[in-house]
This record gives structure tokens, sequence and C-alpha cells, in this order.
């Protein structure tokens, strides 16, 4: 019981760091106009690769994760981040560069659990 707690645990603190590492890389991707197409389209390679080598109980749990960090208080919070800095920046479309933040919100959570569960397991 004390493993499993545990382990659920830390399942929580990488899902939350990983959004965290997501917002940081987001931010940084309005502050220096980085192309979003080209860090979605290799996250999501990348999510491909680690699926292929992940172990099979964690995979389904990997993938969910990235849909509930999706939640009625994230989106409208990271939005608004997102939104609010890309309104300030010239030359920064706010449609665009604040929804970003969300697919990196997202995205970056099913990297992390497949990685945990790699090391995990």
């Amino acid at each position: 019981e004390e493993a499993r707690a545990a382990y659920a645990l830390t399942l929580r603190l990488t899902v939350a760091l990983s959004v965290g590492i997501a917002l940081v890389v987001g931010v940084f991707r309005i502050l220096k106009g980085w192309p979003i197409h080209y860090l979605i389209i290799g996250g999501y390679l990348g999510v491909v690769v680690l699926t292929l080598f992940a172990p099979a109980e964690i995979i389904g749990i990997a993938y969910d994760s990235g849909g509930v960090t999706t939640s009625t208080i994230t989106v409208p919070l990271v939005t608004a981040l997102g939104v609010g800095l890309a309104s300030t920046i010239r030359g920064r479309n706010p449609m665009v560069d604040g929804f970003g933040l969300i697919a990196f919100a997202s995205l970056t959570p099913i990297l992390f659990v497949l990685v945990f569960g790699m090391v995990v397991h």
C-alpha cells in the first residue's frame, strides 16, 4: 500500500512538473517567436518513439495524462497567460500564440509519463 501511494505521488508530481516545463517552453516560444508547428510536430514524434519503448502498462496512463491537464482551471488560466503575453509583444498573434500554450500543456505530460514509466519499470 505504501509503495502504491509513493508511485501515485511520483506520477502526479511528474505530470505537474511537465505542465510547468510546458509553460516555460511556451512562454519562451512566445518571447522568441519560435514557430509552434516545429515544436508540436517534434513533440509528437517524440511521443511516437517513446511509445515504442515504454512499458505497455504506462502507455494508456501517459496518453490520458495529456487530456487530464486540460481541465476547467488550466485552460482559462493558461490561455489568459498566453493571450496576455502575446498581445503585449509586437508582431505576435494572440490567437495563435495564446492557444499554443494549451498544446504544450497537453503534450509534455505524455512525454514525461512515458519516460517515467521507462525509468520506473
